[in-house]
C-alpha cells in the first residue's frame, strides 16, 4: 500500500509538471492569439524547441534560464508555473485518491492556475478557460443531488455580491470576469467554504493592496487585479476549509 501511495505521489508531481508546462505554452498562445496546434517555440527568436528544452524545470535550470539558440532570457513564470501546479496536484492527490475525483480536481485546478496566471498579467481572466471550467464543475456537482442546492445558492451569493459591486461602482472596483469566477467557485465549494475563500481573498487582497501602495507609491486607484486572490482562497477554502471552520468554530463559538 505505501508503494502505491508513493507512485501516486510521484505521478501526481510529474503530471503537474507536464500539466504547468501546458499551462505556460496555453496562456502565451492566448495572449498572442495562437491555437494550440503546432510546435512550441522561443517567443524571443522564435526557433522550434526540440524535447531536451521541453522538460518542465530541468530544461530552465540546465539552460540557465535563457534559451539555448537566442541566449535571451526565459522568464521565471515558467518554471514558477510548472513547480505551484506541481505542489497543488501533490496536495489534491494527498486529499483524494477517488480517480474520478482526483482526474476533476486536477482538471479544476490547472483552470484556476491558467485564471491566476493571465489575470495577474493581464488584468483579465480568459472565457475561454473559465466557462469550459464551470460547465465541468455544474455537471460534476448536478451529480450530488443531496448538496446541489448548497452549490448553486453559493454561487449566487458570491456572484450576486460581486456583480453588485461591479454595477455600483461601474466595473471601477470590480471587473465582470471576478462575478463570473464568483460562480465557478460557488459551484465549487459550497456556501460555507465560498464564504471562507471570499474572506482569504479579500484579506490578502487588502495586505497586498497596502504593500503595493507603500512600496511603490500607487493611489488607491491603482488598478490589482483581485482574479488571483480569489483563486488564492479557493484553494485555501478547497484544501483546508473545513479544519480552519472547525478551528474558528472551536475557538469563538
Amino acid at each position: 500500500m505505501e508503494l502505491v501511495l508513493i507512485f501516486g505521489y510521484f505521478f501526481s508531481f510529474i503530471l503537474g509538471l507536464c500539466i504547468g508546462s501546458f499551462l505556460n505554452c496555453l496562456i502565451y498562445r492566448l495572449e498572442t492569439e495562437k491555437t494550440l496546434k503546432g510546435r512550441s517555440f522561443c517567443p524571443h527568436c522564435k526557433h522550434q524547441l526540440s524535447w531536451k528544452d521541453l522538460m518542465p524545470v530541468f530544461s530552465f535550470a540546465i539552460l540557465g534560464g535563457k534559451c539555448r539558440y537566442c541566449k535571451k532570457k526565459i522568464s521565471w513564470q515558467y518554471p514558477a508555473v510548472e513547480l505551484a501546479t506541481a505542489a497543488i496536484f501533490l496536495l489534491i492527490f494527498s486529499h483524494t485518491t477517488e480517480i474520478i475525483n482526483l482526474l476533476f480536481l486536477f482538471y479544476i485546478a490547472a483552470s484556476l492556475v491558467a485564471i491566476f496566471v493571465y489575470d495577474l498579467k493581464h488584468y483579465l481572466i480568459p472565457d475561454k478557460i473559465l466557462i469550459p471550467a464551470t460547465i465541468i464543475v455544474i455537471a460534476y456537482r448536478v451529480l450530488d443531488f443531496q448538496l446541489l442546492l448548497n452549490y448553486f445558492w453559493a454561487a449566487i451569493i458570491a456572484s450576486g455580491f460581486f456583480l453588485l459591486i461591479y454595477l455600483l461602482s461601474g466595473g471601477r472596483a470590480m471587473g465582470f470576469g471576478d462575478v463570473k469566477l464568483a460562480i465557478l467557485m460557488g459551484i465549487l465549494l459550497g456556501i460555507s467554504n465560498t464564504l471562507l475563500a471570499l474572506f482569504f481573498a479579500f484579506v490578502i487582497g487588502a495586505i497586498i493592496g497596502i504593500i503595493s501602495i507603500l512600496l511603490n507609491k500607487k493611489s488607491l486607484k491603482s488598478e490589482i487585479p483581485f482574479g488571483p486572490f480569489l483563486v488564492f482562497g479557493t484553494f485555501v477554502a478547497l484544501f483546508w476549509g473545513p479544519e480552519i471552520i472547525a478551528w474558528y468554530f472551536n475557538i469563538f463559538a
